[in-house]
């Protein structure tokens, strides 16, 4: 069963989730306030966390970086908040996806499944480190080295390595990579493909403009090629 920490200082949507999340079999624990949630994760291990930025005791962004420090359940942040910059702050200080409230119920529930199924592979994977000839990743520690130093990726390029990576000189279909990342209601903003894509190959390729490792097919998707 899987385990999921609910934060959120709105009691509304404490029960709303706690009673969607419950029908569908999932083991749900929430919290009402920053160190209540860092508690709860501390006893209970989450596999997946909701999180809310806007909390009484604490910024949302101050328990993701508890959390961040010893537990790697992806992380998905419920804000109204809508700012670019909050969404960004918020990725890059380790939240796996951003939803925006007032939010669809359905679309929650795919992302957080995706969530959960990134997580159970990256669990999972037999080959967790692979290497190119330009750079290494790895998917157990979510790290990617060029020439012997760490190279930065914000957490929607590495979903997006990720996913190409394991599956590794297979076609990854465009629709697949977007509703993975971004939610089913994404599926069809590919020029978000081709910003992260762009943005990876400058990061990892010798010859961004001439790239052999992240490869682009036409009018289908992407492949990555060790």
């Amino acid at each position: 069963m899987t385990r999921v920490l609910v934060i959120d200082d709105e009691p509304q949507i404490l029960r709303a989730l706690r009673i969607n999340l419950s029908v569908r079999g999932y083991d749900v624990t929430t919290a009402a306030t920053g160190a209540e949630a860092l508690r709860s994760a501390a006893d209970h291990r989450p596999d997946v966390i909701v999180l809310d930025l806007g909390l009484p005791d604490m910024s949302g962004i101050e328990v993701l970086a508890g959390l961040r420090g010893w537990l790697a359940a992806p992380v998905i942040v419920l804000s109204a908040r809508t700012d670019t910059a909050d969404k960004v702050e918020a990725l890059d200080a380790g939240a796996d996806d951003y939803v925006t409230k007032p939010f669809g119920m359905d679309e929650f529930l795919a992302r957080m499944r995706a969530a959960a199924r990134r997580a159970a592979a990256a669990a999972d994977s037999p080959e967790p480190v692979i290497e190119t000839a330009s750079f290494t990743v790895n998917l157990a520690t979510k790290t990617v080295t060029r020439n012997g130093a760490e190279v930065h990726l914000t957490p929607t390029e590495w979903g997006m390595l990720e996913i190409l990576a394991r599956n590794s000189g297979k076609l990854v279909g465009r629709e697949h990579l977007l509703t993975e990342i971004w939610g089913p209601t994404y599926a069809k903003s590919t020029h978000y493909l081709r910003v992260y894509l762009a943005q990876l190959r400058r990061k990892l390729e010798d010859d961004p403009a001439h790239p052999i490792h992240l490869l682009t097919e036409a009018g289908m998707g992407y492949r990555f090629r060790p």
